[in-house]
């Protein structure tokens, strides 16, 4: 008797994601304590401060690398996201445990050296680990293990369309393993390199010597006696069975399926910042807004003064602009133009190159971007994020709403003092619809990909891409 060769499925990645998730927690906790003996020796006896604030940090760091998307094993083999992603989600942590130690008044209790030494062997410990974790999904993929084998029932046009869609996109780890179909004529031998194997009889038979995790039925809807004779027959096959949603579903987002009052629902469009990562987004406006502001009051107070004494007028530049859900709001900026009583009244034009309007100060303030930093008071009230779509003036927003068909969906998140779009070169006058549209594809990109790793990638990139640019004028 011949056995099936054993591969390894979904339920395995399931098995890695979560033995990666323990490895992490241990390594976070064991290099603490190791760190500890390194520094006061082994012999010595740890204080309870010091092991709380381990399991402290063990406890945020776990919620950050979930948040930060580390344990998705679409993108364990991606080695660069990864360590990006951990670098960030690690510093947070650090950053977050000091805070802590410093608002709760007990700082001085804790060696900065052994900090430090955490810090550095947690970090080369768990960068390891995913180098380690990204070799063996690699070898075992080239092994044709890690693979999530589906079978395509239905040799028409559904089918044909599902199977090119699973083709295209192999990095999904999804594997045809054959297509059958019920009819025994007027089907095709082949859909691209896959055999129309035969039919469900013989899928039957197929799934007792293959290792088979979803066999897909991809009918017309409206097949009601061929899919209740083909679901009847598949009732004793230890696979999942599931229906392909017909031709619109390949058109139309797909963000899942909820379930209202037991019907199940194609979730279509939903808010890309709700539940916890809402909060999250909340903390670390929150969070990063007053670390920033304790940093850059000396500087905040030099460019008021410079403002105040340089030309006459209010030193902040207040503007209605649209906010989360197009709500108003008012943005505070550094004047940096030449100040008139009746200016709210004049046609808002952007600033061009060599503008007349703009002040000595203001020139320099505009090109380092100086101009912004009272958006923080912003941030701190809730009105707008450090990371986001930059906000438009009202009249700029309602005629660009105009001609950009996807303009308004910048509004689904809060504005930001920096964004995707401005850390890529995407600032400063726009003199033709194309640049703004590039703006918002940035924007949207943003939007669909947000996270607390992807955050913190803006605001580093921010720092030495963000201020300085030959467009900020």
């Amino acid at each position: 008797m011949q056995f099936p060769r054993i591969s390894l499925g979904i339920d395995d990645q399931r098995v890695i994601t979560g033995t990666l998730r323990i490895l992490d927690l241990l390594i976070l906790a064991a290099t603490g304590y190791v760190a500890y003996g390194v520094y006061h020796g082994f012999s010595a006896h740890m204080p309870e401060h010091y092991a709380f604030a381990i399991g402290l940090g063990v406890l945020i760091a776990a919620n950050f690398m979930h948040f930060g998307k580390l344990y998705r094993f679409v993108n364990l083999q991606k080695i660069t996201t990864q360590l990006g992603a951990l670098s960030a989600c690690w510093i947070a942590v650090m950053v977050a445990l000091v805070l802590i130690a410093y608002f709760g008044k007990v700082s001085s209790n804790f060696s900065r050296a052994w900090v430090t030494y955490w810090f550095i062997a947690a970090y080369i410990s768990l960068s390891c680990i995913r180098i380690f974790t990204s070799i063996l999904i690699e070898q075992l993929r080239a092994k044709g293990q890690l693979t999530y084998n589906v079978i395509v029932v239905g040799a028409g046009e559904l089918g044909e369309r599902l199977i090119r869609h699973l083709d295209n996109r192999k990095s999904s780890g999804v594997k045809v393993l054959g297509v059958f179909d019920d009819r025994k004529t007027r089907i095709p031998e082949t859909i691209g390199s896959h055999q129309t194997i035969g039919t469900i009889d013989d899928l039957l038979q197929f799934v007792r010597n293959h290792r088979v995790d979803q066999i897909t039925i991809a009918l017309p809807w409206t097949a009601k006696n061929r899919l209740d004779d083909i679901l009847r027959q598949l009732r004793t096959v230890a696979a999942d069975v599931t229906l392909c949603p017909e031709n619109a579903a390949f058109e139309i987002p797909n963000l899942g399926f909820d379930n209202m009052a037991g019907i199940p629902m194609l979730t279509v469009f939903k808010p890309p910042l709700a539940g916890w990562n809402r909060i999250l987004k909340g903390i670390e406006d929150r969070l990063f807004g007053l670390i920033i502001l304790s940093i850059i009051w000396p500087v905040l107070l030099v460019v008021a003064l410079a403002i105040k004494f340089s030309s006459p007028g209010p030193i902040l530049f207040r503007q209605k602009r649209y906010g989360f859900n197009n709500n108003e709001i008012t943005v505070l900026k550094f004047r940096s133009m030449y100040w008139r009583p009746d200016a709210s009244t004049e046609v808002i034009t952007q600033a061009q190159k060599e503008d007349p309007r703009v002040t000595r100060v203001g020139r320099f303030i505009r090109r380092t971007s100086l101009d912004e930093l009272p958006q923080i008071i912003n941030v701190l009230r809730g009105e707008m994020s450090l990371v986001g779509p930059r906000p438009h003036a009202i009249a700029h927003n309602e005629e660009y709403a105009q001609i950009i068909d996807e303009y308004l969906i910048r509004h689904k998140v809060k504005p930001g003092i920096t964004g995707w779009a401005q850390v890529n070169g995407l600032r400063g006058e726009t003199v033709n619809p194309d640049q703004m549209r590039e703006r918002v594809r940035h924007d949207l990109y943003y939007i669909e990909h947000w996270s607390f790793g992807f955050d913190l990638k803006i605001l580093l990139l921010t720092l030495f891409t963000g201020f300085l640019n030959k467009n900020a004028y």
